[in-house]
């Protein structure tokens, strides 16, 4: 294999680009972070995940093109501009990546991320034909308010590579129509550097060894 085949460079220029939208809170949404051209590939390259629940990649066996995609998620570059681009300090946030693969009937309700999670970052990764995101199914809302799903401002399905960002607050309601099956988000957090971020990042270290030890066969 040559490099290309087994690594993608994300469009950080298309980030970088693309304007901080403040409705219904500051985030921003880039369509083909991953470019058009690398989503076949990737597709091709992801991991067999038959649990639904979020998973640490020590705790799965990822293709040499995942991991890529996962160093550069956690790698300077995207954390150098999404810090300029929210006025942010994130030189020493600890980061904490898991991976989806699928999405069960009690996911995706209404909520605000863990306050130790300064930014949420995700990375959608399913083909645009899925129906269900014709039906507004497993799309994410960018919502008005804690009470109603349909009352959002900005709705993104996820799918091609899409890129959603936000810091994390106490009005960042969420969520998305009830949605079951497969559906792959990489989901990176820049988190504070408090006991209670501390405390998380430990349970997410041990989820890692748990799931590794008790789900060998959650990916090949």
């Amino acid at each position: 294999m040559t490099m290309s085949d087994t690594s993608i460079q994300p469009d950080y220029a298309a980030l970088a680009s693309t304007p901080v939208c403040s409705e219904p809170f500051p985030h921003v949404v880039v369509p083909h972070f991953i470019r058009k051209d690398d989503i076949p590939r990737l597709f091709a390259s992801l991991p067999d995940i038959q649990s639904g629940g979020s998973f640490p990649p020590s705790a799965l066996t990822l293709s040499p093109l995942m991991q890529s995609v996962v160093r550069a998620m956690e790698g300077p570059e995207l954390r150098r501009i999404i810090a300029e681009k929210f006025h942010l300090d994130l030189d020493h946030a600890p980061t904490m990546l898991t991976i989806r693969g699928r999405t069960r009937e009690k996911d995706g309700r209404i909520h605000t991320d863990s306050l130790a999670k300064r930014v949420t970052v995700l990375l959608y990764l399913n083909p645009a034909e899925e129906e269900s995101w014709q039906k507004q199914e497993g799309c994410v809302r960018l919502l008005r308010g804690p009470h109603d799903i349909e009352d959002y401002a900005k709705e993104v399905p996820p799918v091609e590579g899409t890129l959603l960002i936000f810091p994390n607050g106490p009005t960042t309601w969420h969520g998305h129509r009830q949605f079951v099956g497969q559906r792959y988000t990489i989901q990176l957090n820049y988190m504070t550097e408090d006991a209670r971020a501390r405390s998380e990042l430990r349970r997410h270290q041990l989820s890692a060894l748990a799931k590794k030890i008790s789900l060998p066969g959650v990916a090949r």
